[in-house]
């Protein structure tokens, strides 16, 4: 017996059945992602950076405290900033991310204490240069522009309104960025 299933090749025969019937007459697992279905990342979802614009003065949140910088494990993250000298307040003048670098771990916006630096939505960007996926402080605006203007649900930060935390004791973390 076991010559004649070497002899007619029953083993490959059962392989080759096996392949034909889950080629004909089971559903197909492949997701058809640009055409057909469209991927929803869940809320909190970490991908393109942004900087968060200041509905009043127009410019960055960032008020140059370099927790960001600090917390970094991949020190993708470069913050230039100058004093002013009747307010003694610092403002940020240059703000970069290599995103090439960063490994997409939150804590820089995590360790945010006005919430400035955000990790959006967006997952579809590609870059076919270093300068496309270099974001310095002009496009994480946009970026953040961009987000608010295309956002189908208001955003999340996990980091806004911690659970258990009472909104009364959250006054910094309160502000609705919705784009309305």
């Amino acid at each position: 017996m076991n010559l004649l299933q070497k002899i007619l090749l029953i083993e490959i025969w059962k392989g080759l059945f096996l392949t034909l019937k889950k080629m004909l007459f089971e559903r197909f697992v492949t997701i058809q992602y640009p055409e057909k279905d469209k991927v929803i990342p869940a809320p909190g979802f970490r991908g393109r950076h942004a900087l968060v614009r200041d509905p009043n003065t127009g410019d960055t949140l960032c008020i140059a405290c370099m927790r960001c910088v600090r917390v970094c494990p991949s020190q993708c993250i470069k913050v230039e900033y100058e004093v002013d000298k009747e307010t003694n307040k610092r403002r940020v003048v240059k703000y970069e991310i290599e995103a090439l670098r960063c490994v997409y771990c939150g804590y820089c916006e995590e360790v945010c204490p006005v919430n400035a630096i955000v990790l959006t939505e967006f997952f579809e960007y590609v870059g076919f240069t270093r300068d496309e996926v270099f974001f310095t402080k002009e496009k994480l605006l946009a970026n953040w522009d961009e987000f608010i203007a295309k956002a189908k649900r208001p955003y999340l930060n996990p980091f806004w309104k911690p659970r258990g935390i009472p909104e009364k004791f959250l006054p910094i973390r309160k502000r609705n960025f919705t784009g309305v």
